[in-house]
């Protein structure tokens, strides 16, 4: 599969993810480019065994962890005991020292509607929330959810809004975040919109799109 995280990279974003779940076709394997420290390294995972997720953090030295899949509370919560010990007695795994930074995000899958009380029990074992349009896949499904759903929050957590944004969504985007709705949301996240192939991204159509949103 080929990748250009090193010219996506350049173009300064926040967060840059990388896939580890081998149905997908963006799974990523292979080494990955020194980045500059501003660029937070985010490993993406579904339903994925702690031992495996803590592996990946020490030799990818990921900043953050983003859970796709059906975990639960108490796993988030275990995941971050994880990310927080010198030592998990659970897993007898040496923790790297990075890994007491690491963020975690839980993604909730939306289409018209959503119950936000799923939420609560998540507050304290995670640091963002990801809303992410509901779809046969766990992500990468191409189109958006109604965000006005998100009118209901009820949270103060920031969260990353995701799910099929891409050029088209630009005006959608600078009316969302003129909206009151928008006060928690830390983050866009784009993916697959962006793509010529999976793992590729069109490095023109990210150039334009950050370009016309910051104008």
């Amino acid at each position: 599969m080929k990748y250009n995280t090193v010219e996506v990279a350049n173009l300064q974003p926040d967060y840059l993810g990388f896939i580890f779940y081998d149905k997908s076709p963006r799974n990523f394997e292979g080494i990955i480019p020194s980045l500059p420290k501003s660029i937070k390294k985010v490993g993406v995972f579904v339903d994925e065994d702690l031992e495996v997720i803590i592996q990946k953090v020490e030799k990818y030295n990921l900043d953050a962890i983003q859970l796709h899949g059906n975990e639960s509370p108490e796993y988030c919560k275990e995941l971050k005991e994880c990310c927080h010990a010198e030592l998990d007695s659970a897993y007898h795994l040496e923790i790297p020292a990075c890994a007491g930074m690491t963020e975690i995000i839980k993604v909730f899958s939306i289409k018209d509607e959503f119950d936000f009380s799923q939420l609560q029990p998540y507050e304290d074992m995670v640091d963002y929330f990801l809303f992410d349009t509901k779809g046969k896949l766990p992500g990468g499904n191409g189109y958006t959810f109604n965000w006005d759903v998100l009118k209901e929050y009820p949270s103060t957590k920031p969260y990353f809004l995701s799910g099929g944004i891409g050029l088209g969504e630009l005006q959608k985007i600078k009316e969302f975040i003129k909206h009151p709705t928008s006060k928690y949301c830390y983050a866009i996240d784009v993916n697959s919109k962006f793509e010529i192939e999976p793992g590729l991204k069109s490095i023109n159509e990210l150039e334009k799109f950050i370009y016309e949103l910051q104008h």
